[in-house]
């Protein structure tokens, strides 16, 4: 089922389905809530899935020149008073994980726990802000269509680039789907986060981190570097892996989020 509802002033775009404990999945930079769908099919036979698009992409709508994290677990907080849940579990990709973090800091009583999917807790490096800059000026020269198929391609790890060519090409569908607009208020808005580092520390909410070993975006060792994880915290690094393990291992993301919420109080 797709619904829709107006978060300040925009169209806020989202799929709920199956029956059970809930699980909210936030999707990354250049994809939509369509990118769970391998691994949402499977977890909906279990637990009720909620995918949203978030702002700027998808069929979400665009509210301004910059889209904050907090910006964008606020929309996330409305999809989940407009469906009718109150704690789930959230489950973050890349850019997800950097919403979800920011509603882990916000509202951390209507989480059960968290998942980041090749995602961290730091704030932009300055190589990273300069890489975003230079994003930033191809979509607004009118040339996003040449920026998206690199980026798409490098979320793969080497070793599954060239064994899963529909996999590749459905997300390159996605992300060409997605407006510069969005792509720019995205942009800016990772630009701006601060660091949630302690948020992570913190451990007010259980937490299973999930990083891959092949990950051409940032190592495990990056994303780990200096964070001390608290006794509720997990971390599993996916060995066949890049930056997109509910697509290159969904067998085995599932089970590790099916355990995870076996663990956790509800």
């Amino acid at each position: 089922m797709n619904r829709s509802i107006i978060f300040q002033g925009i169209p806020v775009s989202y799929s709920d389905n199956g029956e059970g404990k809930p699980i909210v999945l936030l999707h990354g930079y250049l994809e939509s809530g369509e990118v769970w769908q391998p691994l949402a099919e499977v977890l909906s036979r279990e637990f009720r899935v909620i995918a949203a698009d978030l702002p700027g992409h998808g069929r979400s709508g665009v509210a301004g020149e910059e889209h904050t994290m907090e910006f964008l677990a606020g929309a996330v907080r409305a999809v989940m008073a407009d469906a009718g849940v109150e704690r789930v579990l959230m489950a973050g990709h890349s850019l997800g994980g950097y919403a979800a973090l920011a509603f882990t800091e916000l509202w951390p009583g209507l989480l059960t726990g968290y998942v980041l999917f090749h995602s961290h807790p730091h704030a932009d490096t300055a190589e990273a802000i300069e890489k975003r800059m230079r994003e930033i000026a191809v979509v607004l020269a009118g040339k996003k269509n040449i920026m998206y198929p690199g980026n798409v391609s490098m979320m793969f790890s080497e070793r599954n680039l060239g064994s899963m060519p529909e996999a590749l090409d459905r997300i390159k569908e996605i992300a060409s789907r997605n407006p510069g607009e969005g792509i720019i208020a995205l942009l800016k808005g990772m630009i701006s986060r601060p660091s949630r580092q302690s948020v992570v520390e913190s451990g007010r909410v259980p937490l299973l981190w999930i990083l891959g070993r092949g990950d051409l975006y940032f190592t495990p060792e990056r994303a780990l570097r200096d964070v001390k994880l608290p006794a509720n915290a997990e971390v599993v690094i996916l060995e066949n892996s890049g930056h997109l393990g509910f697509i290159e291992e969904t067998e085995r993301s599932v089970q590790l989020i099916t355990d995870f919420a076996s663990r956790i109080s509800w």
